[in-house]
């Protein structure tokens, strides 16, 4: 069995030994770091960092449990809490040292092994960064930085850049919905700029090769160069998988960020002039996944607001409860809170929502969009009518508390 240590000479033990009569158990402590921190055995530089922090903070430099008659243990001696705090913190430094090293050196799983106790996700991230992706190792990077939620956004640029657009549509499908909405947008982020990217080029390619002496135009999107070659996409040409285009404009909806909502709506364009054949259907209330994509992404963008909520609110009143459930409701107040609205899609909630039917959690609720707002007595006075003790008491308690806009 290979022993990491098994270069070290008699001389280091004697020296240790003597270091510890003549200058104490923390000099001792503090050179056998430093050895371990010099030579990068990182698992062996958690334990002497370990002794060492209990020696400084007038611990033995072992936990060791006593052991009671017949040879029982007795059970642990209880440690003073100011004390164990400041171990703690002590030792989650030394986590952060050890994880990271290891990290850095390609030793991803044992490294996330102390990490993982940090909770510091954008020290795990930087630390990773340092290791060269392989097909070897690429498994292994995916499932921290997207399935343990290291850094969504750089694992699904890195699964687009490894095994392309097509299994990192299946990853986020699987994935996406299960985390919060930073992490969705930084996966789809990612997604719709790379598409776009592809699509772009594709579509620059064609129309260059069809019309030689064609000039660009002076906004580089889809858009532009669709204009340049009007019917292009008639006679069911296209420049991407449509079921790629169709599923990155899906995922898209979560966007805020106004620069990559402009490629969102630039990429529902495209889709929107397809062929009849490739204008595929998508869930309610993007039943029509292309016009009703591009409406949102414009009133998101602060275009067309007006005409954008009066079909999505359409929607919403006419959808089928019994088929589609209160997606059409919560979409509409998604809309109104995102575009800065949150007072009204606190009041259209209150006002539509069906007693007994259970959300999709696609609208923000009652109490954030209170908070938003400003505005609780509509919450305080829904939650009076229904006898929820437990959300007035959130309303009346979240009002009171110093609001910060």
């Amino acid at each position: 069995m290979h022993n990491p240590t098994a270069s070290i000479s008699n001389d280091d033990f004697m020296m240790l030994e003597q270091l510890a009569d003549k200058e104490g158990l923390q000099a001792a402590a503090q050179e056998l770091v430093e050895r371990m921190r010099q030579q990068k055995l990182y698992p062996e530089l958690f334990e002497a960092r370990k002794m060492l922090h209990r020696v400084e903070l007038g611990l033995p430099p072992v936990q060791v449990d006593p052991i009671g008659a017949q040879g029982k243990k007795s059970g642990a001696i209880q440690q003073d809490p100011q004390v164990q705090d400041e171990l703690d913190k002590r030792l989650l430094d030394a986590c952060r040292e050890v994880g990271g090293g290891l990290m850095r050196s390609g030793r991803l799983q044992e490294g996330w092994m102390y990490l993982r106790a940090v909770g510091d996700d954008a020290f795990a991230s930087e630390a990773m960064a340092a290791v060269d992706p392989t097909q070897d190792n690429l498994d292994l990077l995916l499932n921290l930085y997207v399935h343990e939620g290291v850094d969504i956004g750089r694992g699904t640029e890195l699964c687009l850049k490894m095994r392309g657009t097509c299994n990192t549509i299946t990853m986020l499908d699987s994935i996406v919905a299960m985390r919060g909405r930073s992490d969705q947008q930084a996966a789809v982020e990612a997604l719709v700029k790379h598409v776009h990217q592809e699509l772009l080029a594709n579509l620059i390619a064609d129309v260059t090769r069809r019309m030689p002496q064609v000039q660009a135009p002076e906004e580089r999107s889809i858009v532009a160069w669709l204009g340049l070659a009007p019917g292009l996409l008639r006679d069911g040409t296209y420049h991407l998988d449509t079921t790629h285009l169709a599923s990155t404009v899906r995922f898209a909806r979560v966007l805020d960020d106004p620069s990559t909502l402009k490629l969102a709506a630039d990429l529902a364009e495209y889709g929107r002039q397809l062929h009849a054949q490739y204008q595929y259907s998508s869930e309610e209330p993007f039943a029509d996944l292309y016009p009703m994509s591009l409406a949102w992404f414009r009133a998101l963008l602060g275009e067309h607001v007006d005409a954008a909520l009066r079909v999505f609110r359409q929607k919403a009143e006419s959808i089928d409860l019994e088929e589609h459930g209160t997606i059409g409701i919560e979409t509409y107040a998604d809309l109104l809170a995102r575009i800065g609205r949150p007072d009204e899609a606190g009041k259209y909630l209150i006002r539509t929502m069906p007693d007994g039917m259970r959300p999709f959690g696609v609208a923000p609720s009652l109490i954030e969009l209170s908070s938003a707002s400003g505005e609780f007595q509509p919450m305080k006075d829904h939650a009076k009518q229904r006898g929820d003790l437990i959300g007035f008491a959130a309303a009346l308690l979240q009002s009171k508390y110093p609001q910060t806009k």
